[in-house]
């Protein structure tokens, strides 16, 4: 599929699901949509991704798509009335729009009355299904070894990190799947459930229902997870992934030089063994789950000091670490598609 992504005044830092996309999933980018970086292109700030121009508008796209999707999620997931112009073009000229936010597009009148004018398909990646339920507590006899990122805040590599040990461990040879679990995720892999918006008593459930519908077919699943143990407003979602999927294993994920929790800056963030001790304590009652390996996100650091904040996180966790962009995964899949004593 051609399209092309929105990622207006916030690309390429504060847009990481049009990042996801650009890095991970098979369409065709045509252009990404930033008025602050027009006339640039993507590769000119990133350089690990699919190129495409960047461009002010859909009114500046001349090559023709298939597809908007809305690459960015502010705080609470709300529609910045700043992007109408562009949505509605793009219904105008017959495209579909994909949106990860909690604001559905697809209850919008006027959207909805372009979409049916022009044959196009308003998709709402972040609408649950209706027919999910409790836990069972079951995830865990499923043949599949489950690993689950986790994080020390929102925004600090797990979707990344899950994608990217997933694709690497397919290149070695490994049967792995991915468990989508947000929008991003979701928009990459074609499928999933956005675990964020479903009812809190359910969300367990809808991890623990993917579970069971890949686990048997796998031999391991790369479970996306949200937020984080801490967080004033998301830890509900994280604690819900975390019993939901019964894992195995966990992946600790963590943003270099970050200290405080993003957007609640007056909540300092704990010590990486701390994290490493609440995240094992909390889902012993359900599963033994180790944090075996770290992934360190050093995007905002020279390639030495990077390095050195690899080998400092490793050592904070006493497990093999490593920024899975910069310097590979191959140490951390060792460990991780190892034999588990809970098989």
């Amino acid at each position: 599929m051609r399209i092309a992504i929105l990622a207006h005044e916030q690309f390429p830092d504060g847009a990481k699901t049009a990042l996801g996309v650009l890095r991970y999933a098979d369409d065709e980018v045509v252009a990404v949509l930033d008025r602050d970086r027009s006339g640039h292109r993507v590769t000119d700030f990133v350089s690990d991704v699919q190129d495409a121009p960047i461009v002010a508008g859909m009114g500046d796209l001349e090559d023709d798509v298939d597809a908007l999707l809305i690459g960015i999620a502010p705080i609470g997931g709300g529609f910045e009335e700043s992007w109408r112009e562009d949505v509605r073009t793009a219904l105008e000229r017959g495209c579909d729009v994909v949106s990860g936010l909690h604001y559905f597009l697809s209850e919008d009148e006027e959207f909805v009355e372009l979409a049916a004018e022009n044959g196009c398909e308003l998709r709402d990646v972040r609408r649950p299904p209706d027919d999910l339920s409790v836990s069972e507590g079951v995830a865990a006899d499923v043949d599949a070894e489950v690993i689950l990122t986790v994080g020390t805040d929102c925004s600090v590599g797990k979707m990344t990190a899950t994608m990217k040990l997933a694709r690497d461990a397919r290149a070695a040879g490994y049967d792995a799947e991915v468990i989508p679990t947000g929008q991003t995720g979701i928009m990459i892999e074609g499928w999933g459930i956005p675990v964020d918006r479903v009812v809190s008593d359910f969300t367990a459930g809808a991890v623990e229902e993917m579970i069971l519908e890949c686990g048997d077919d796998h031999d391991y699943l790369f479970v996306e997870g949200q937020g984080s143990i801490v967080h004033p407003a998301y830890s509900g979602v994280t604690c819900g992934i975390l019993h939901g999927a019964m894992p195995d294993r966990l992946v600790l994920c963590h943003d270099a030089g970050r200290q405080a929790i993003g957007g609640y800056e007056s909540f300092s963030l704990p010590s990486i063994p701390t994290y490493v001790d609440l995240y094992e304590r909390l889902a012993e009652p359900v599963r033994d789950a180790p944090v075996v390996a770290g992934a360190l996100n050093t995007a905002g650091l020279a390639e030495p000091a990077a390095r050195e904040a690899v080998d400092e996180f490793a050592a904070s966790l006493d497990a093999p670490a490593t920024d899975v962009i910069r310097f590979g995964t191959d140490e951390v899949l060792e460990t991780l598609l190892s034999s588990n004593p809970n098989r």
